[in-house]
């Protein structure tokens, strides 16, 4: 029986996992949960796998939750010290990050410290600060064991392997709602059309990362840090059907690839109970219905997020927290309908054009560079 400790229970992930709970109520128990400001969600996760703690992020939704539960056995908390005291609960095994944002760094930080294993569904925490957590990781003999579907699928491509054997990671990218398009198309794309991915049913943040591709920009900075890798060692390749989540090619010219349906239950399972693998209530592909798979190459200077990414992953440093940032808070803007689709690309490439790289930022540099990009975008554009 393992006990987890789940940032982020009321998002896509978060609910994902509880569905594989329920499948495998001998194998897991929820320990305590976390979310942002939706109490009723909250409320009804609490009732069904009662929690020894559960916390709000927003102080209103904390209140307002304790007074719901008030007749459960349940310690509410709130904010980023309710985070932090879940994250090192000594009854911990592992703690699944699925927050959404920077807010995941310093739980998971805090977790690794306490000897806690990482399910990471968070990009931001290794995008910004993978220079801190992997060594760290390494330190304390804590595996990080990545949720996103394109790193669960290069972490098993791996498996078992040497690094001096690996010549490069294949990262398969989807290409999103708007694959194909020029830049006038996308000049005038609403939110609910960018919102409308073809294969992936996701949270609105990220949904919004893949169709300007910066999300697969994220994730090549998160496979640097994850399999300790150059950026020109991860190269991006559009596979429209979402089969092979991502490959691996060594040295001697081998390509070993993980196939699967677009259902992130796969590598949220595989990260909870590695190394076993339990089975699943799936198909599986039917390889005669989908008759081919195809692979493109991204266009950079249509999705210009993308190549900013590997401009950010290269320059290192601070670098990586101004993409991101720049990148949250546009989404917000476009998400607000304040600015328009390819102007996220833009406020990212303006805030690292002003920013001054930070060599090796501890924690405190990192929130400061979020907080002064975060300010630069709102004396521009509200």
């Amino acid at each position: 029986m393992k006990n987890l400790v789940l940032l982020g229970s009321t998002g896509s992930i978060g609910t994902q996992t509880l569905e594989i709970a329920d499948a495998y109520p001998d194998r897991l128990r929820v320990l305590a949960l976390a979310a942002g400001s939706n109490v009723h969600k909250m409320e009804e996760q609490i009732r069904k796998y009662r929690p020894l703690f559960a916390v709000m992020f927003e102080e209103k939704a904390a209140r307002d939750l304790k007074e719901r539960v008030a007749d459960l056995a349940v310690t509410v908390l709130v904010g980023m010290d309710g985070l932090l005291q879940i994250a090192v609960l000594p009854e911990a095994d592992v703690v699944l990050t699925a927050v959404v944002g920077m807010i995941g760094i310093r739980p998971t930080i805090e977790a690794i410290k306490a000897g806690k294993d990482i399910a990471l569904a968070n990009k931001e925490t290794l995008v910004t600060a993978g220079h801190i957590i992997m060594p760290l990781a390494k330190e304390m003999g804590v595996s990080i064991l990545p949720v996103d579907s394109e790193h669960s699928a290069i972490f098993q491509s791996l498996n078992g392997e040497p690094k001096k054997r690996l010549k490069k990671i294949l990262l398969t990218a989807s290409g999103g709602p708007f694959r194909g398009m020029t830049r006038e198309e996308l000049a005038g794309k609403t939110v609910k059309e960018a919102l409308k991915h073809p294969n992936w049913s996701m949270g609105r943040k990220i949904t919004i990362d893949s169709a300007t591709m910066v999300n697969k920009g994220l994730e090549v900075m998160e496979a640097g840090w994850l399999f300790d890798v150059n950026y020109d060692q991860i190269q991006v390749v559009v596979h429209p059907q979402s089969i092979i989540h991502s490959m691996v090619e060594y040295v001697d010219g081998a390509v070993m690839a993980q196939l699967g349906l677009p259902d992130m239950k796969l590598p949220i399972q595989y990260a909870l109970f590695y190394p076993d693998r339990l089975p699943m209530d799936t198909n599986g592909i039917d390889f005669f219905q989908l008759g081919k798979i195809t692979f493109e190459e991204p266009d950079l200077e249509t999705f210009t997020g993308l190549k900013l990414a590997y401009d950010a992953f290269k320059a290192g440093g601070s670098m990586p927290t101004v993409f991101n940032a720049a990148n949250e808070k546009a989404v917000s803007l476009f998400l607000q309908e304040k600015i328009r689709f390819l102007d996220i690309a833009q406020i990212i490439g303006d805030a690292m054009n002003e920013h001054k790289v930070i060599e090796n930022p501890d924690l405190e540099q990192i929130l400061e560079t979020e907080a002064w990009c975060y300010e630069l975008i709102e004396s521009r554009c509200c």
